[in-house]
């Protein structure tokens, strides 16, 4: 396999696996009781405020510049596949960068909830004590 085909291949798992983990983060279905879309959405505020505080331990510095990044390419004027010279191929790049954030931010949020939903265990000086995270 030549290394063009190489990367040719790399990028179409890469796409796939962005639309796959939007797909999952939209569409899974859990046991009742579990967040849907709508509620991650709207954990995400308090997800990034968290994170950001370093109060939430999963989500570091680097993987929150990874989030910046990827909405600064998508506002940004400056393209790597620029519309105006490829209309809808330029399109492309911008679609699978909003993907894989919406399906990142999605995945994460979930995780966030379970990790709020249980009880934080604390020890100060010997004492043992649980509170909630809410």
């Amino acid at each position: 396999m030549s290394a063009a085909s190489a990367s040719t291949a790399g990028r179409r798992a890469g796409r796939t696996a962005a639309f796959a983990t939007l797909f999952r983060a939209l569409t899974r279905r859990g046991a009742p009781g579990e967040p849907g879309p709508a509620q991650r959405f709207r954990a995400l505020p308090a997800m990034l405020g968290d994170a950001w505080r370093g109060s939430y331990p999963h989500l570091g510095k680097g993987r929150l510049a990874l989030f910046l990044l990827a909405l600064a390419y998508l506002v940004s004027p400056v393209d790597l596949v620029p519309e105006a010279f490829l209309s809808v191929f330029g399109l492309g790049d911008d679609a699978i960068v909003a993907m894989w954030l919406g399906g990142a931010l999605l995945v994460e949020a979930d995780r966030y909830l379970g990790w709020r939903s249980e009880p934080a265990i604390v020890v100060d000086g010997g004492q043992i004590s649980q509170f909630d995270r809410t």
